[in-house]
């Protein structure tokens, strides 16, 4: 129910957007049949059998003509505001990654997508939803010759998603922050696909993948993002957008890539995080930390 939904709300932003569903879990070439949907089942795995997300990307590529690509989970919903925040981004920009924060909303059964379906869903985000952490990314878009000397990640599992932003730091392009322009909501659920039935911090290919990545030093959250869509423009974030030391720490590890450098980086401004890392005790729970960018769900003027 909950992919149907999503799916759903893909197709319901109009003819511009191509939905493509990549794997071969059971029922998923049933589903989009039903749906309407192209489905590519030929992704490249691991040893284990988990879908790499360099294969993914790949198949979009040759299977779309589209320029811009947007990698998400099958149980996120977006409404239209998608497609305008983007082409305002690739209007400003040649190369860039958008990214940005969720709102998780409970919903239990089928979502009606006939007319006026998308201000109903806002009205329940706003009624029932809650703004997510600056942690995990659920969706990222960019032109679509970009990442395409993937390391070979498994998906689902950590560190990916938090390379991706720092591969785009590295290089010098954008990552923009666009919480504030598009509405993206998370339909909750358990952990009941993955290994052990819980979530896949300490996975086995979650290690994997964050040694693929370069190590801790390079796990960028979305606050990590250095510029953000706000009203019609981008605009770099301000010196007091950020936590100053968190700046100061990402800039230098963007600038210095992985390595021994960035791991005396990480020790000289998390120390403390830095010891609980080699004790392997767990990370300490992020506390959320407000400031000028945080989220607000209002009405917004048509494009």
């Amino acid at each position: 129910m909950i992919q149907r939904n999503a799916i759903r709300s893909w197709l319901s932003l109009g003819s511009r957007v191509e939905a493509l569903l990549i794997g071969e879990e059971e029922g998923m070439n049933q589903v989009a049949q039903e749906i309407g949907v192209r489905c590519l089942p030929e992704v490249a795995r691991n040893e284990l059998g988990t879908p790499l997300v360099s294969s993914i990307f790949a198949l979009a590529r040759e299977n779309s003509s589209s320029p811009l690509l947007m990698y998400t989970n099958a149980d996120m919903l977006f409404l239209p505001d998608l497609l305008s925040a983007a082409e305002r981004v690739w209007a400003q920009a040649e190369r860039f990654l958008i990214v940005g924060r969720r709102w998780d909303l409970d919903i239990s059964q089928p979502l009606d997508f006939s007319s006026g379906w998308a201000p109903r869903l806002q009205e329940m985000v706003r009624r029932a939803g809650s703004l997510h952490q600056p942690a995990g990314s659920d969706y990222f878009v960019f032109p679509a010759d970009q990442y395409s000397d993937l390391p070979d990640f498994t998906i689902g599992r950590s560190g990916w998603d938090n390379w991706m932003i720092f591969d785009a730091r590295r290089r010098k392009i954008p990552v923009v922050d666009a919480s504030r322009a598009i509405t993206v909501v998370h339909q909750e659920h358990d952990y009941a696909h993955l290994p052990g039935g819980r979530p896949h911090h300490g996975h086995p290919e979650s290690l994997r993948n964050l040694d693929l990545a370069g190590g801790r030093e390079v796990i960028f959250r979305l606050e990590d993002a250095d510029w953000e869509l706000a009203a019609d423009r981008l605009a770099r974030k301000g010196f007091l957008d950020w936590r100053y030391p968190r700046r100061w720490e990402a800039d230098l590890i963007a600038r210095l890539g992985p390595g021994r450098a960035s791991v005396l980086v990480r020790m000289a401004f998390q120390p403390v995080e830095t010891l609980r890392h080699f004790l392997r005790l767990p990370p300490r729970k992020a506390r959320h930390i407000s400031t000028s960018n945080e989220v607000r769900l209002e009405p917004r003027k048509k494009p």
